[in-house]
């Protein structure tokens, strides 16, 4: 007898649907699974033979083929193991052949038959919703992030035996939860307090006056100074400042921390901007994204948040290039001999860095490095990248009348949030329908559209091309950088200030000294 469940595979950051197909026929008693399937799946086969001899049915001694079709998808995971069971006691009789119509399933089974949570669940709902099912069967374990998904049934299946009652149209669900009540997708967003503030860093006025802009616009920053100074202090307050996830937002980052099995149980939707903060060690495969089938890396578990990364000329090197494709396309693609991925990577990069080996260049009284080691050690960062960093800062060393001033700094996080927020509705008013939810996501056309410049503004912008000699990236993203000032200005048209700002933020780049004349020179 043949029969066949729907069930869903995980490819990149996406589910795929795949049918489970089921035939029993006489032939040499085998149990067995094809259809591209990894070791894995192809395991299932143990647990679902014990599972349904624990639920009292014994296997027949005939030939048990499972196809998970279509053929030229791979196949990984345990989460085949419910709709395979399905098939079988389908094909079998026990559960009418019609019971799974329009029905999705996915989960993994113990040897008892009881229920095991999977990753990625999220999507799956999604993608059964999306295939016009009416339900959608998962374990127990799994049913609070399910539910998060509106327009379906998700139900929690806590074991075979409950997966038969329900083919049978015996099973009765004991709970009711309200999706709203966990943040359903129309349950929004809440602001959450943040346990650092800004108002803990003294001075540092021109570190904030970046972050602030950096988070308005969502634009690349890159902090320099010595240890100690508060650049990792201004980079971990950075997520306080950012607006609000929107639904979509939310559901998107949600989908991705699924995929990886990193969603909070008791928390499935995630409600706060991510911030990640991988070592300097990290290898190029975490950062991207690694595996014969690629799992998404930190700059794809940054998306829509901040990617933090200290000492970055300690990076490798070629862990640093790899950097460049993500942060003009805001995407990643990981091609594999296993298939090939495309992960969204739209983050907000902080980076931090010494201006030298000792950290300390250019207070020579403390300063032992050679102007080749300097030079050397800021090449580590190359121009390509930082051109596609707007904003760059050298964080002085704060001084003594700063450190034991009394009372809190000189701004909140509260009153930059607030600042940020405004700025932010300025964006999403005039780019509603467009997709495009920062300044920084500007493409070239919408440039010309939106960044409309003053007289005064355009006469600068000329005078400063023509004698920094910037490059057609750099012109691009001081202007998406001065709409940004001015969206925080509440000004329609970019004004001369907002580029003159943005230009001393651009050229703010590192100094080292001429080896040859001893003079300075400064990159780009």
């Amino acid at each position: 007898m043949f029969c066949h469940v729907l069930s869903a595979v995980i490819s990149g950051v996406e589910a795929l649907p795949v049918t489970v197909e089921a035939d029993v026929s006489d032939g040499m008693p085998q149990f067995t699974i094809v259809g591209f399937v990894s070791s894995q799946v192809r395991e299932a086969q143990d647990r679902v033979r014990t599972a349904v001899r624990n639920l009292g049915v014994s296997l027949p001694p005939r030939r048990i083929t499972i196809n998970l079709a279509p053929g030229d998808l791979r196949k990984d995971g345990s989460r085949f193991d419910l709709p395979i069971a399905a098939a079988v006691l389908q094909a079998l009789g026990i559960i009418p052949k019609d019971a799974f119509r329009d029905t999705m399933i996915a989960g993994e089974l113990h040897l008892d038959g009881s229920t095991e949570r999977i990753t990625g669940v999220l999507p799956t709902v999604m993608l059964a919703r999306e295939q016009g099912c009416r339900a959608c069967l998962i374990p127990e374990g799994n049913v609070r992030e399910g539910r998060i998904v509106e327009g379906i049934r998700v139900i929690g299946i806590r074991s075979l035996e409950e997966l038969t009652a329900y083919g049978r149209g015996l099973y009765e669900e004991e709970r009711d939860w309200e999706q709203d009540a966990d943040g359903g997708e129309d349950g929004g967003t809440v602001s959450e307090s943040h346990p650092v503030d800004f108002s803990d860093i003294r001075g540092q006025e021109a570190a904030k006056r970046a972050a602030l802009i950096a988070a308005a616009g969502f634009h690349n920053l890159l902090l320099s100074g010595p240890p100690g100074a508060g650049k990792s202090m201004t980079a971990q307050r950075i997520p306080g400042i950012l607006p609000e996830l929107t639904k979509e937002e939310s559901l998107e980052i949600s989908r991705i921390y699924s995929i990886v099995g990193q969603l909070p149980e008791e928390e499935p939707l995630m409600r706060r901007r991510p911030f990640r903060a991988p070592h300097h060690t990290i290898t190029q495969a975490a950062l991207c994204g690694a595996g014969l089938h690629p799992q998404p890396g930190e700059i794809t578990l940054a998306h829509r948040g901040v990617l933090f990364l200290d000492e970055l000329p300690e990076m490798p090197a070629g862990t640093l290039q790899t950097l460049r494709q993500p942060l003009e396309e805001r995407r990643i693609t990981i091609s594999r001999a296993g298939g090939t991925c495309t992960f969204p990577a739209s983050f907000l990069l902080v980076a931090a860095m010494n201006p030298c080996p000792c950290g300390y260049y250019p207070d020579r009284s403390r300063c032992s490095c050679s102007p080749m080691e300097i030079r050397r050690y800021q090449a580590r960062v190359s121009q390509a990248l930082l051109d596609r960093i707007d904003l760059r800062c050298e964080v002085q060393a704060a001084g003594y009348d700063d450190l034991t001033a009394g009372g809190p700094g000189s701004v909140s996080s509260k009153v930059m949030r607030e600042q940020v927020v405004r700025a932010g509705r300025h964006q999403r008013e005039r780019y509603a329908g467009t997709g495009i939810l920062f300044n920084s996501e500007l493409g070239v056309s919408d440039i010309h559209r939106y960044c409309e410049t003053t007289q005064e503004a355009g006469r600068l912008l000329r005078t400063a091309f023509q004698t920094l000699g910037l490059s057609a990236r750099g012109y691009h993203h001081i202007l998406r950088v001065s709409r940004t000032i001015a969206d925080l200005d509440g000004a329609e048209k970019i004004g001369e200030v907002h580029v003159s700002e943005a230009l001393c933020f651009r050229c703010g780049e590192l100094e080292a000294p001429d080896t040859g004349t001893g003079k300075t020179l400064i990159r780009g």
